[in-house]
């Protein structure tokens, strides 16, 4: 990424940090509209908590894009974490939907098509690396379990 994409998503950020609460809850509100099967994976989460967790890994990648390859090894145990939650590759499509859909609602007319250019850049640099190392994980679980059996 270029030094003015990642102002702009540090900037931006910033903004939607200042308010992470109302952006968590209207970013879950979103994702379960797009996907009403994805709410099961949060039945028993205390949503308050799961938006924190939301904007500290939001936080890490929007921290990190300058040195974005020392932030691969703790993206990639995340994926790997979620694929015990029952995350599929077709999810981060849906995320990824629901992030640039609540940054639009968030930021109105000032989100403009280089604000969604960035963020969607961004979003997809992640998103990448992270179904690369679940999808790595679910073969190596295939592997041990035809090796086993």
């Amino acid at each position: 990424m270029q030094e003015t994409d990642i102002v702009m998503l540090e900037e931006s950020f910033a903004e939607v940090t200042a308010a992470r609460e109302d952006a968590a809850e209207l970013f879950y509100e979103r994702l379960f509209v797009h996907d009403p099967s994805l709410r099961a994976m949060f039945a028993s989460a205390d949503m308050k908590e799961q938006g924190r967790k939301l904007m500290a890994a939001l936080f890490l990648v929007v921290s990190s894009l300058r040195k974005l390859d020392a932030t691969v090894p703790a993206l990639e145990l995340l994926a790997i974490k979620h694929v015990s939650y029952g995350v599929r590759d077709e999810h981060y499509a849906t995320v990824g939907k629901a992030l640039i859909e609540t940054l639009s609602l968030f930021f109105a007319q000032r989100f403009t098509l280089e604000y969604r250019r960035v963020w969607i850049l961004a979003y997809e640099t992640v998103a990448t690396v992270m179904k690369a190392a679940a999808n790595a994980d679910r073969v190596q679980e295939l592997q041990h379990h035809s090796s086993s059996g």
